[in-house]
């Protein structure tokens, strides 16, 4: 009776944790199949039912606790492609902010294989393998079936609870990809191949070349694309180049995941051919994409700077960063602060370290501005702009607007103080809005059902994945803007950069120069991807591209 009130209690258990952290009826199922798939692969091995219970109770309450620590430090809960990828900053991270963890998990560890132990000791149920891998196998095919029909949208990594199903599901659609094709969706042959530069080879520039500011606009596209949209005098203006065109930029992620578009303008390429690993992309390329805008720009003579507003180790930032040529990464931590802060902040810090710098070489800059991230439910610092009148849409629409204003007296004031505090420096300062904010389909298109807009977005429509790029100056007028098309794709973007500060471009990207030209602008979607995979796979070859 005492072992079998065991075996019961540890079941209860999982039932118990599956009541608090599961709160739907389809992530409940998944739960019990995964409870049900942990228990019968133990039972094939051991055979012994009570051992298995709490060997897999075991794995699903260590699996809960380091999702839920995961959540409180990154926002985000454990996925499948945590185990696929073993991300060295996050753990780094974790062991820095949590001093305690190492230890904390070593006696963790300790006490659970004493209990493990004195399990197996009372432990006298016997079944039978055959039954075992029966179950099993329905399990993993209830499981897998169940998660096919269900697919995970990427952005429920981000709710707190479902640790358990989330972790199974992303397993499911992991496995199916990396049978597909792997992580990166690339030609197994491509004729020709790509000319790396040889050691010592110069960059020779048309003439002295700019520094290079490049700013992340967060959640930043024109609204007025939207019907009925009220907006402050001037508005449209934030959204143009010095020489007055509106350019539209093409984005591969709508309202939230502005990583796409970091790893667009910072490696040239697109996210999308990473498939159901797309939105996982710095992670994946962090330590193996090694082609980037930053790359070639140090060829050219120019140091590297970022600036990040969050931890370094959010979705492998620094990693990913530093691997395409980024030679200095500032986090959040290493800017001093640890809240969503306004632009000015950035543009602060980033004039303190141009005035740290000889400026003997040229310098890149990426400012990566957070002040306009959702919510847009309340006030953000309310002290900032008190002139501030709401033109009379919804509150999220003029929220939204105010700290679009914000951005744009902001961004003003920074070209007035470059200006005025580095006279004779020349400066290229590209913008770009890295994606919509997450309502903006609801006003372009009001009312439309959400199996229709699911639709839309799956096929790409333009509507819901452009925001806008512009190009300003100081002391300075671009050498070559024939690439600036009013219309540009994202991973075009460091083309257009290198061509306006009148650099000459590496092998990688006049290759991809030819492909901008044969695609009349377009990219990935170019000759239905052929063109995208071949050109992954010149990279692959030229070793720009590893371990994908």
């Amino acid at each position: 009776m005492l072992r079998m009130a065991l075996l019961a209690t540890l079941h209860l258990a999982a039932l118990g944790l599956l009541i608090v952290t599961e709160t739907e009826l389809l992530p409940r199922v998944i739960f019990l199949l995964a409870w049900g798939l942990i228990n019968f692969l133990w039972l094939v091995v051991l055979r012994r039912p009570t051992l298995a219970a709490a060997l897999s109770l075991a794995l699903i309450a260590g699996l809960i606790a380091l999702s839920q620590l995961k959540y409180a430090l990154l926002w985000q809960t454990v996925s499948f492609v945590d185990v696929v990828i073993v991300d060295y900053d996050a753990l780094a991270y974790l062991l820095a902010v949590v001093p305690d963890l190492y230890r904390n998990l070593l006696i963790v560890t300790a006490a659970t294989l004493g209990l493990l132990l004195a399990t197996a000791w009372v432990d006298s149920f016997r079944v039978s393998r055959r039954l075992a891998m029966a179950g099993a196998a329905v399990c993993a095919v209830g499981l897998t079936l169940l998660a096919w029909a269900w697919p995970l949208e990427n952005w429920e990594i981000f709710l707190r609870n479902g640790h358990v199903s989330k972790f199974v599901r992303t397993g499911v659609a992991a496995v199916t990809e990396l049978v597909a094709h792997g992580m990166l969706e690339s030609d197994a042959h491509a004729a020709g191949h790509l000319r790396t530069p040889a050691l010592g080879e110069a960059c020779v520039p048309s003439a002295k070349p700019p520094h290079i500011i490049l700013v992340h606009d967060e959640s930043s596209f024109d609204i007025t694309v939207a019907p009925g949209m009220k907006v402050p005098p001037g508005y449209r203006d934030h959204f143009r180049s010095f020489d007055g065109r509106a350019r539209r930029f093409v984005v591969e992620g709508p309202g939230g995941p502005s990583w796409y578009a970091e790893y667009n303008v910072l490696s040239g390429l697109s996210a999308r051919s990473f498939g159901q690993f797309s939105y996982f992309v710095t992670r994946v390329a962090a330590g193996r994409v090694h082609r980037g805008l930053a790359q070639s720009l140090r060829h050219c003579g120019y140091k590297t700077l970022s600036l990040y507003p969050a931890m370094g180790a959010f979705m492998s930032a620094k990693s990913f960063q530093t691997t395409t040529g980024v030679q200095r990464f500032f986090d959040a931590h290493d800017l001093g602060t640890n809240r969503i802060e306004p632009d000015q902040f950035f543009y602060d810090k980033a004039l303190r370290l141009i005035d740290r710098e000889d400026r003997k070489s040229p310098l890149f800059m990426y400012i990566y501005l957070s002040a306009n991230h959702f919510p847009w439910d309340h006030r953000y610092r309310p002290d900032l702009m008190p002139e501030w009148r709401d033109p009379g849409n919804e509150r999220r629409v003029d929220e939204y607007l105010r700290r679009q204003a914000m951005s744009a007296l902001d961004y003003r004031r920074f070209l007035a103080r470059l200006k005025q505090e580095l006279p004779g420096e020349p400066f290229l300062i590209v913008r770009y809005g890295d994606h919509q904010p997450e309502f903006a389909a609801e006003v372009i298109e009001p009312n439309v059902p959400d199996a229709e807009l699911t639709r839309r977005f799956v096929a790409y429509d333009p509507r819901y994945y452009t925001t806008y790029y512009a190009l300003d100056t100081v002391n300075y007028t671009p050498a070559n803007l024939s690439s600036a098309l009013d219309t540009l794709e994202g991973p075009y973007l460091p083309m257009v950069i290198q061509e306006a500060a009148g650099l000459p471009l590496d092998p990688s990207f006049a290759e991809q120069k030819r492909i901008f030209q044969r695609c009349d602008g377009t990219f990935f979607l170019c000759g239905g991807g052929a063109e995208a995979r071949r050109f992954n796979r010149l990279l692959i070859d030229a070793g720009l591209i590893e371990g994908l």
